[in-house]
């Protein structure tokens, strides 16, 4: 059975298209009609190759760029319908955590400086009580405000510049963090630490997390629902298990595919795509994955699939599901 969208979801986009006008009197459509809720206390992780559409997502939602039709909500209230004054109002609700720790944080403040920021731009600065929130936020993500408070950006390493950039998500008590890529400028060995912050973090302030990443790898730690994107559409999105270990669309099979193992003689077999991938600006008629799809037959060169039921809480754009849950 599908999921139902919650009334009650921290965050809903539907049917969203992203365009951006070219020279010629053209127009790229980033994102196709895409429509995904994430819950109370949910972690959903947007994946999909870079050019999929995923940080168009990201701008129209935190209204950092407009986009041409649908409606992005915020507990259930539409951004887009707000007038400047409100959607300020609205905006600690949700805050984001940027790819590049280092280059988020102004190398000119100090860290007290760079936390009490949003408090002081949304009018809730009070030298006690934010002293105060400042050190519960540092220590919440593992860095020690005695030590950390005066020093500046670079003398702390990418993954305490990065525990520093979600203190600074955290101190205006959002709903939701947008998290755009938030380890992959970090050293491996780093990844898991950060990893493990948000995860305890959702589950001790109950927050709602969007997760963007290309790294599937990640998906697994991180995720309750995976959505898959390609060519600015959504092709299969549900539970991250059933995602990840039964995938129904073969795009979502081919990116499995090439996660890397570390045991060489795992004897994993790859999937190689050939084809041409379309050209974003005219995609042409049916399936957008056909002309590299292995399984691709006449029937997707002529009618593009919506998402439909493919087992319990999982919906998928594909005439012929590879291994789709009964």
């Amino acid at each position: 059975m599908m999921r139902d969208p919650l009334s009650d979801a921290t965050l809903g986009v539907e049917d969203l298209v992203v365009e951006y006008p070219l020279a010629g009197g053209r127009v790229l459509r980033a994102v196709d009609g895409v429509s995904f809720d994430v819950a109370a206390g949910e972690t959903l992780a947007l994946v999909g190759e870079s050019g999929c559409g995923k940080s168009s997502i990201v701008r129209a939602l935190m209204q950092l760029s407009p986009y041409s039709r649908g409606a992005v909500r915020i507990g259930g209230v539409d951004l887009a319908k707000l007038a400047p004054d409100e959607l300020k109002r609205l905006r600690p609700r949700f805050q984001m955590i940027f790819q590049d720790p280092i280059s988020s944080l102004n190398p000119r403040r100090r860290v007290r400086d760079i936390l009490e920021a949003p408090l002081r731009i949304n009018r809730r600065f009070d030298p006690i009580a934010s002293a105060k929130r400042i050190r519960e936020v540092l220590e919440l993500v593992g860095v020690d405000p005695a030590t950390a408070l005066d020093r500046y950006p670079h003398e702390f390493s990418g993954g305490q510049c990065q525990r520093i950039s979600i203190a600074r998500a955290l101190v205006l008590e959002p709903d939701l963090l947008v998290c755009d890529e938030p380890v992959s400028a970090l050293d491996v060995s780093v990844r898991a630490q950060v990893l493990n912050v948000l995860n305890e973090l959702r589950e001790r302030l109950g927050l709602s997390m969007l997760f963007i990443t290309h790294d599937l790898a990640v998906v697994r730690n991180v995720a309750d629902r995976v959505a898959v994107m390609y060519l600015g559409r959504i092709c299969e999105i549900g539970e991250a298990g059933e995602v990840l270990d039964r995938p129904a669309h073969p795009y979502t099979a081919c990116l499995l595919s090439a996660v890397p193992v570390a045991d060489p003689d795992a004897g994993v077999e790859r999937v190689q795509l050939t084809g041409e991938i379309p050209s974003p600006m005219d995609v042409g008629p049916g399936c957008r994955f056909r002309s590299r799809c292995p399984a691709a037959r006449e029937l997707c060169a002529r009618v593009e699939p919506g998402l439909t039921e493919a087992g319990r809480n999982r919906s998928v754009a594909c005439h012929f599901p590879v291994a789709a849950e009964p």
